[in-house]
C-alpha cells in the first residue's frame, strides 16, 4: 500500500481527520477537487466546543486571529422575549467564531500538510478500487493510489458513499429553504443575533473582513414562491425585524445571494470493508442550529482515534471504524432530533414558549440553554424532566 490513508475531501471534515492520522504516524494522501482557497456554502459559525477542539490541536489562535471577532453572546429573540447571553466556555475557549470558508479551509489544509500529509489539490476521484470485496484505493483522471482505507470527507453528494452504496437511515427531508449574503458595515452588536419569525428566520452572524451574513430561512413548503422573486421575499422577511431592516439598509452588500433547499437530515451508513465517511458525508442536517463545522471536527476526532487504532498493531480496522459509527450516532441522535423539530418552524407550544420565557429571564440560565444549542450541554439532560423542573421553579442553580 502506498498510503495507510485517502481522505477525499479536504475541508472541514477532511483536513483535520488527516491531520490528526499524520500526526499520528500515519501515512495519508488528502484529494480535493477544489484548489484552495475556495468558498462553499456555509453558516461558518464554529461553536466554542469546535474552538476548543481547535485550541488541542493548536489551531486556536491562528483562526482567532484570521479576521473574524469574537461572539460574546448570543441573542435569539422570540418577538415577546429574547434569550441572551454568552455561551459557556469550553476547555479553556470562550467565544464562537464566524470565519469566512475561503479562510477556515485553508488554514486546516496547511494545518495538514504541515502535519506531513500529502496534499493534491484540482483532483477528482471517479472511482474506488476494490478488491475481494474491500476498498483499497482511489482512481481519478490519471491517477491510482492504494490505503488501508479510503475515507469520505466529500460532503453531502460523497462520491465515496455512492460508490459503496451507503444508504441512509434517520431520514428527514430538507424542512428549510436557506438565502444569505454578506454585508459590509452593518452596524455591530455583540455576537450572533438569531430573529424566530414563525415561517421565517433571519439570522446574523459577523464574520471576515467588517462583513455580516445576513442569513434568511423560509419552510421548504415556501421555496417555490420564495423563489419567484428572491430579493423582495429577502427583504420582506428582514423588515419583520424593523431595528435589522434599518442597520442592512444602511450597509453595503459585497458580492451574490447564496442559496440552497438540499438540506435533507440524515444519517448515512458509514463504515465498511476499507471505507468509511466522515462530516456531511455522513451526517447531515438543516443549518438551524450552525452546528456543521463543530460536529465535522467532532467526527474527525472520533474517526482518526478509531483509525489510528485499527492500524496499530493487533488491531482490527473494520471493528474500530464500526465502534466510530456507534458512538457518533450515540452522540448526535439528540440533536438530529432537535434540529428537525426546530427546523420545522411550527410554533412553540404555550409549555415550550412559556419555558423559553422563563429562560430568558436568567442571565445563568440563558447561558445553559446556548450550552444546548452548541453542543457543550447534552440534550436529553437539560431537557429532562427533573431539569425543566427546575427551570420552570425559578431555580438558578
Amino acid at each position: 500500500m502506498s498510503f495507510d490513508a485517502i481522505v477525499v475531501g479536504a475541508r472541514v471534515a477532511g483536513s483535520p481527520t488527516a491531520m490528526l492520522l499524520a500526526r499520528a504516524g500515519h501515512r495519508v494522501l488528502l484529494l480535493d477537487r477544489a484548489t484552495f482557497p475556495s468558498d462553499v456554502i456555509s453558516t461558518h459559525l464554529i461553536h466554542v466546543p469546535g474552538m476548543a477542539y481547535l485550541r488541542r490541536w493548536g489551531l486556536h489562535d491562528a483562526v482567532a486571529s484570521a479576521g473574524a471577532p469574537p461572539h460574546e453572546r448570543f441573542t435569539m429573540d422570540f418577538g415577546p422575549f429574547a434569550i441572551s447571553a454568552p455561551p459557556p466556555a469550553v476547555d479553556g475557549a470562550a467565544h464562537p467564531y464566524c470565519v469566512r470558508r475561503t479562510v477556515l479551509d485553508s488554514i486546516l489544509l496547511d494545518a495538514a500538510r504541515s502535519a506531513g500529509v500529502t496534499v493534491r489539490e484540482g483532483v477528482t476521484v471517479t472511482e474506488l478500487v476494490v478488491e475481494d470485496g474491500r476498498v483499497v484505493g482511489v482512481r481519478g483522471d490519471g491517477f491510482e493510489e492504494y490505503a488501508r482505507i479510503v475515507i469520505g470527507a466529500d460532503g453531502l453528494r460523497s462520491t465515496v458513499a455512492a460508490a459503496v452504496g451507503a444508504t441512509r437511515y434517520t431520514e428527514t427531508p430538507a424542512l428549510t429553504a436557506c438565502y444569505y449574503a454578506y454585508y459590509r458595515g452593518v452596524e455591530p452588536r455583540e455576537g450572533a443575533e438569531i430573529y424566530q419569525l414563525g415561517d421565517r428566520a433571519v439570522v446574523l452572524f459577523p464574520t471576515n473582513d467588517d462583513e455580516t451574513c445576513v442569513f434568511v430561512a423560509c419552510p421548504i413548503a415556501q421555496f417555490h414562491e420564495f423563489r419567484t422573486d428572491v430579493e423582495a421575499n429577502y427583504a420582506e422577511a428582514l423588515s419583520r425585524v424593523p431595528p435589522v431592516a434599518t442597520r442592512i439598509a444602511a450597509a453595503t452588500r459585497s458580492g451574490r445571494m447564496h442559496a440552497t433547499a438540499d438540506v435533507p437530515n440524515f444519517f448515512r451508513q458509514s463504515a465498511g470493508p476499507g471505507w468509511a465517511l466522515v462530516g456531511d458525508a455522513g451526517y447531515h442536517k438543516d443549518p438551524v442550529m450552525a452546528a456543521g463545522i463543530t460536529d465535522a471536527f467532532v467526527c474527525a476526532s472520533l474517526l482518526a482515534d478509531a483509525v489510528h487504532s485499527g492500524l496499530s498493531a493487533g488491531g482490527d480496522l473494520d471493528a474500530a471504524v464500526a465502534a466510530y459509527v456507534e458512538e457518533r450516532d450515540r452522540r448526535f441522535l439528540p440533536a438530529l432530533q432537535l434540529t428537525c423539530q426546530l427546523a420545522s418552524m411550527e410554533p412553540p407550544t404555550p409549555e415550550m414558549a412559556a419555558l423559553f420565557a422563563t429562560i430568558a429571564a436568567s442571565p445563568a440560565e440563558s447561558t445553559r440553554f446556548f450550552g444546548v444549542l452548541q453542543g457543550s450541554t447534552p440534550i436529553p439532560e437539560y431537557f429532562a424532566p427533573d431539569n425543566l423542573g427546575r427551570i420552570m421553579s425559578g431555580a438558578q442553580g
